[in-house]
């Protein structure tokens, strides 16, 4: 019962504490320090460190078994369940459309372009980059362009 103990303190812990004690167990830096993936890394670190982690017999047999799983290689064989994500919004503005926007006494042109939004003559990925290059800031490029309207708070 001391392990669940052990492993219910680590629940309670904060990030900084959950990344001291990855340090200590797994002896180096942790590659995320998202809570949740910490909590679960190291309860399962001390559990194996505790009772054994897996056999030799089981890693061999489970290198086997992925020696002979067979993964299609290109885009058109795979098959995803779930929402993908689009290389483009089916309401983006079409290329070559010309999107104006008066910003600090200055009017702003950004041009559709085949992969992207040309402002002064750089072509950025998507128009929140644009936005960002034009303001300095971060915005939401459809909404500094007015695309779309800012959600009214309830």
């Amino acid at each position: 019962m001391e392990i669940e103990k052990e492993i219910e303190a680590l629940r309670k812990m904060a990030v900084p504490e959950l990344v001291a004690r990855y340090r200590e167990v797994y002896g180096k830096e942790p590659r995320v320090r998202n809570r949740e993936w910490l909590w679960k890394r190291v309860s399962w670190r001390i559990q194996e460190m505790k009772f054994g982690g897996l056999s030799h017999l089981a890693k061999e047999r489970l290198e086997q078994i992925i020696a002979e799983l067979d993964v299609p290689l290109t885009e058109r064989q795979r098959s995803i369940s779930g929402r993908l994500k689009r290389p483009g919004r089916s309401n983006d503005p079409p290329v070559g459309t010309i999107l104006t926007r008066t910003w600090h006494g200055r009017e702003i042109q950004v041009t559709v372009v085949d992969g992207g939004y040309e402002y002064d003559g750089v072509v950025h990925k998507t128009l929140t980059a644009a936005a960002k290059a034009i303001t300095g800031s971060h915005w939401n490029g459809r909404l500094f362009f007015g695309l779309v309207k800012r959600k009214k708070s309830k």
